[in-house]
C-alpha cells in the first residue's frame, strides 16, 4: 500500500476523477476550520493547484472531461449555492443551484454530473439533480427518505448509492437510480449502518470504503465490495487505519484514498493507494458466468448467426442440432454480427454496403437496415449511451446514438491503419484499439473521446482481437503476422511480453468461468488455450484436416466453443472440455465475426459479444 502526504490534513473533501487525474475540492481542516484549498491528489506528490473563491467543506465534486465541478458546499455562515469549474487554467463560476446545499454527494455519468441528496435550508434533502454543462440544472430523481453523506458511484447507465445519514441515523440501503426511467429502488442492504463512507467503483464493483455509525468514534476500517447486479456485499479488506470522512477515487484498477477522521478525531493527512490484490480481487467477466442469463435474453432460441462476407448473407445456426434453420440476404460484405448494448437487437455490420441490418434475436428474423458508413465493427460505450462504428476504410471511430445510429462526433484516427477491434479497461473509460496495418495499438479516451496514446508493437505487427484479463490488469492482442498474443498493461497501457500460441493468431474469447483464454490461431488450423493466471498456453487443439477457425464466441453453458471457417465455408463447434470437433456445419462463403446468442452477462460492448 503507497503512501504520499498531502499538503494538509483534510477532512471531508470532494474530490473528483477523470480517470488518471484526481482533485480534491475544499473540506475541513484539523480545527473544523473550511478550507479553500483545491488540490491535485494525483499523478505525482500532491499539491495545491487553485482555490474555491470562499472556503468550502462537504462539496460535492465531479470531473466531465478536463472540467472539475464544485457544487455548494458549507460555510461559515451556511450552505451555498454556488457551482465552480475547476480547469487547469483557474476557477470560474459555472451556474448556481436550486437552492443552497452542502452534504451531498456527486457522480459524473457520461457528460452529465448528478448531484445526490445533502442538507439545505430546511434540512436533509432528497434530490437527485442532473448538470450538464450549459444547460439548467434539473431534478431528475426522488430518494425514498432525505439523505445526506452517502457514498455513490456510477457503473453502467445508472447510479448507485450506499449508506448515509437523514440526520443523525445511519443507513444500510444501497440505492440504484436509473436517470433515464427516474426510478430509484433498493440494489442490497450493507451489512451495517454507514455513514460519511467513501465510494469508488472498479469495473462493475462498489467498494464501500469506511465509515462510521451514529457514534462519532464508530469510525469502521472495513472495505466492502457490493456486486451491483445482484446486491450481494462481501468483505473486500481493511484501511490501514479506520477512517471517516474521507474521499475515494479509481485511477489505473487502484483505488486513491484521501484524508479523513479517525476515531480519536485526529484529521488525516495521507494519500493512499491500495495495491491491487486480495483487498480489491474482481473479475470484469462476473456477470457472464455459465446458465447467467438476463431476463432480457432468458427466452431467446440459442442460435449462431454467421455473417458470409462474400455472400452478403447470414446464416441461422441452431446450436442444439448444429444445423442451419434459417438465411436471409443482407448488405454487401457483412463482417460481424454484434448484440446491442441492451441485449435487445443483433446488429449485421455490413462493409461495403453503409448499413446496419438489425435481427430480433427472439425471432431471428432481419429488420429494415439503417444507413451508416464504413461499419465494419461495432461497440458500445459502458454507460449505453454512445455506439462506437469502427470505420475501417476511412481511419475514423464514429460515435452514434445506439438506436438510431445518428452520428453524434467522428473521431478520425489516421495513424491506425486498419483500425479493427477493441476492448476497454475495467472502468470503462479507455478502449485498447488495434490497427491491423500499423503495427501498433492507440488508446482512446471515451469520455472524451480523442486518442491519448499509441504502443508500436512491432514492424510487420498485424494486431486482430484485443480481450481484457479477469482482474483488468492485462490486455491481451492478437498478432496475425507474428503468430502469437501481445500482453498489454492495462494500467501504463505499456508492452509487457510477447508469448506465441499458433500461426494467424486472431480471435480471443474467455471461458465462462474466467481461467481460460481461446485463442484461434486461423492459418494453423488449431486454437490455443492460455492460463489467465500465467499468461502462458496449457494445451492445443487441432481440427481434423486443417481448417481456418477464426471469430465467434463460447455457448452460454460455456461447453462449445463456436468458431467460424474464414477460407473453408463452415461453422466449427468445438468442445471446451476435451477439443473434439463437434459439428463442421456448411455455412456462405468467407464466414466472418459469428454471434452466439444468447450469452450471460448485463450487457454488452460490442464486436461479436463482448459481455459485462
Amino acid at each position: 500500500m503507497a503512501t504520499a502526504s498531502l499538503p494538509a490534513p483534510i477532512q471531508l473533501p470532494g474530490v473528483g476523477s477523470d480517470g488518471r487525474t484526481i482533485t480534491a475540492v475544499g473540506g475541513l481542516d484539523a480545527a473544523d476550520g473550511s478550507v479553500s484549498s483545491i488540490v491535485r491528489v494525483a499523478p505525482g506528490h500532491p499539491r495545491d493547484v487553485a482555490t474555491l473563491p470562499q472556503p468550502a467543506h462537504d462539496v460535492g465534486v465531479a470531473t466531465l472531461g478536463q472540467t472539475t465541478y464544485a457544487f455548494g458546499g458549507g460555510t461559515a455562515s451556511g450552505p451555498i449555492d454556488t457551482i465552480s469549474a475547476i480547469t487547469a487554467t483557474g476557477v470560474r463560476a459555472a451556474g448556481r443551484l436550486p437552492l443552497p446545499m452542502s452534504d451531498t454527494t456527486a457522480v459524473a455519468l457520461g457528460h452529465t454530473a448528478y448531484v445526490i441528496g445533502g442538507d439545505g435550508p430546511g434540512g436533509a434533502l432528497r434530490s437527485v439533480l442532473a448538470f450538464r454543462p450549459g444547460d439548467p440544472i434539473r431534478r431528475i430523481a426522488t430518494l425514498p427518505h432525505p439523505l445526506r453523506y452517502a457514498a455513490a458511484v456510477a457503473i453502467g447507465s445508472r447510479i448507485y448509492v450506499a449508506g448515509g445519514t437523514n440526520g443523525t441515523t445511519a443507513r444500510r440501503e444501497v440505492l440504484s437510480v436509473d436517470p433515464a426511467s427516474r426510478r430509484v429502488t433498493v440494489a442490497g442492504r450493507l451489512p451495517t449502518p454507514i455513514a460519511h463512507a467513501a465510494g469508488a467503483a472498479i469495473g462493475h464493483t462498489f467498494y464501500v470504503l469506511g465509515g462510521r455509525g451514529d457514534a462519532l468514534d464508530s469510525q469502521q476500517a472495513a472495505i466492502w465490495a457490493i456486486d451491483v447486479a445482484s446486491g450481494r456485499v462481501r468483505r473486500a479488506g481493511r484501511l490501514p487505519v479506520a477512517l471517516s470522512d474521507l474521499s475515494a477515487a479509481p485511477v489505473g484498477g487502484h483505488i486513491v484514498v484521501v484524508g479523513g477522521r479517525d476515531a480519536a478525531n485526529r484529521v488525516h493527512r495521507e494519500r493512499w493507494t491500495l495495491a491491487r490484490g486480495p483487498a480489491l480481487v474482481r473479475n470484469v467477466y462476473a456477470a457472464d458466468v455459465r446458465g447467467d442469463l438476463s431476463p432480457t435474453v432468458a427466452h431467446d432460441p440459442a442460435r449462431v448467426y454467421v455473417p458470409n462476407s462474400q455472400s452478403n448473407t447470414v446464416d441461422v445456426i441452431s446450436q442444439r442440432t448444429g444445423r442451419v434453420v434459417d438465411e436471409f440476404a443482407v448488405g454487401a460484405q457483412p463482417q460481424h454480427v454484434t448484440p446491442s448494448w441492451d441485449l435487445k437487437t443483433l446488429w449485421v455490420t455490413n462493409d461495403l454496403g453503409n448499413s446496419l441490418t438489425p435481427i430480433d434475436p427472439r425471432t431471428g428474423r432481419p429488420g429494415r437496415p439503417v444507413r451508416v458508413m464504413d461499419p465494419y465493427n461495432l461497440y458500445f460505450t459502458v454507460d449505453g449511451r454512445r455506439a462506437i462504428v469502427v470505420s475501417e476504410a476511412r481511419r475514423r471511430l464514429d460515435f452514434r446514438d445506439p438506436h438510431t445510429m445518428a452520428l453524434r462526433h467522428s473521431l478520425p484516427v489516421p495513424m491506425c491503419d486498419g483500425v479493427d477491434h477493441m476492448d476497454y479497461t475495467a472502468s470503462g473509460h479507455y478502449a485498447l484499439v488495434s490497427c491491423e496495418f500499423a503495427g501498433r495499438l492507440i488508446v482512446v479516451d471515451l469520455h472524451r473521446e480523442r486518442v491519448v496514446k499509441t504502443i508500436d508493437l512491432r514492424r510487420g505487427a498485424m494486431p486482430q482481437d484485443v480481450k481484457l484479463s479477469p482482474d483488468g490488469r492485462t490486455f491481451y492482442v492478437a498478432d496475425m503476422a507474428d503468430n502469437g498474443v501481445w500482453l498489454i498493461d492495462a494500467g501504463t497501457m505499456t508492452k509487457r511480453r510477447f508469448q506465441a500460441t499458433g500461426r494467424g493468431a486472431h480471435g480471443l474469447y474467455p471461458s465462462r468461468n474466467a481461467k481460460v483464454l481461446y485463442v484461434s490461431n486461423r492459418n494453423e488450423g488449431s486454437v490455443s488455450v492460455l492460463s489467465f493466471r500465467t499468461g502462458r498456453p496449457i494445451r492445443k487443439w487441432h481440427i481434423p484436416g486443417g481448417g481456418s477457425p477464426d471469430m465467434g464466441g463460447v455457448s452460454a453453458d460455456g461447453r462449445v466453443l463456436w468458431l467460424t471457417g474464414r477460407y473453408n465455408g463452415v461453422l466449427y463447434a468445438i468442445s471446451t472440455s476435451t477439443g473434439r470437433l463437434l459439428h463442421r456445419t456448411p455455412v456462405g462463403s468467407g464466414p466472418h465475426g459469428a454471434c452466439v446468442w444468447p450469452q450471460p452477462g448485463r450487457y454488452s460492448i460490442g464486436h461479436t459479444g463482448i459481455m459485462r
